[in-house]
């Protein structure tokens, strides 16, 4: 019975993210984000893995209301799932909720980069009542390190943005407490809030060392002014 519940309920969230997303389609503004991922054994020569990727991009847009994930915060479910295994769920779920109570506008999902350094692009909407951006990767393999950007706000001074690039650095889920690429898991108990991690093994050379860049791009606006 609990099995049927949850899929009940998951199919309410998708008629619902379909039927609320589809009435303002008309004011959209699509950006495409490019991941562009430098993350290599030249740049982060410490322990550097031998197998180095991000899984697929997850996130949303959304307006000031929620937000799925913030430095200094716990790690949602989702957060932890993504930051740990590559998962995009139940992050994805977490963002059909959002959907459901009109705090979040669109599901953003996309490709996995493997290896890095590479990268992948991918389009998505926004509108003037939804004009933030959360996205996130893993860092793989990690115990709980992830990339991302929480609450971007692509709408400025009146209108939308033509471009922005963001720096990416790692971040620590603080859910995992592990201290390498390849750590066995070892869960921290209780959680931590997420933080960036400002050393090992991304401080190299007497300065923190990012791993890539998001660009955002305009490339069509629908929307009313």
């Amino acid at each position: 019975m609990k099995m049927i519940y949850k899929i009940i309920i998951i199919a309410l969230i998708l008629v619902s993210t379909l039927s609320f997303s589809g009435c303002i389609d008309r004011n959209a503004v699509t950006y495409e984000v490019v991941f562009n991922a430098t993350w290599s054994e030249e740049t982060h020569p410490d322990d550097f893995p031998s197998n180095p990727h991000f899984s697929g991009l997850i996130g949303a847009t959304h307006n000031s209301e929620v937000f799925f994930w913030r430095e200094g915060e716990l790690s949602s479910s989702g957060i932890k799932s993504m930051a740990e295994t590559g998962s995009k769920r139940p992050l994805n779920i977490e963002v059909l909720r959002a959907i459901l109570h009109r705090t979040a506008f669109r599901i953003i999902s996309g490709g996995v980069i493997n290896p890095s350094p590479g990268s992948v692009s991918l389009e998505f909407k926004v509108s003037k009542n939804f004009p933030l951006v959360t996205l996130v990767s893993m860092v793989a393999p990690s115990p709980d390190w992830f990339v991302g950007v929480d609450s971007l706000s692509l709408y400025e001074n009146g209108s939308f943005v033509n471009e922005k690039t963001v720096v990416l650095y790692a971040y620590d889920a603080g859910t995992d407490s592990g201290t390498n690429y390849t750590s066995p898991d070892d869960p921290t108990d209780p959680p931590v809030p997420v933080f960036k991690i400002e050393g090992y093994p991304f401080f190299y050379d007497d300065e923190l060392v990012p791993v890539g860049t998001f660009t955002f791009r305009k490339v069509k606006d629908d929307s009313i002014s």
